[in-house]
């Protein structure tokens, strides 16, 4: 369910800050951290 939010979120920061080469970076960057961070998370469970 987290994994579904993640990439929603990821999607919709996509579409909505593209305008540049250097927003589509960020965007990049931002969505690898969010992935990192539910990786993190579920590790913890385990």
């Amino acid at each position: 369910m987290l994994q579904k939010l993640v990439i929603l979120g990821f999607l919709g920061a996509l579409l909505t800050a593209c305008n540049t080469v250097e927003g589509v970076g960020e965007d990049v960057q931002a969505g690898g951290r969010a992935v990192e961070r539910s990786a993190d998370s579920v590790q913890k469970k385990m």
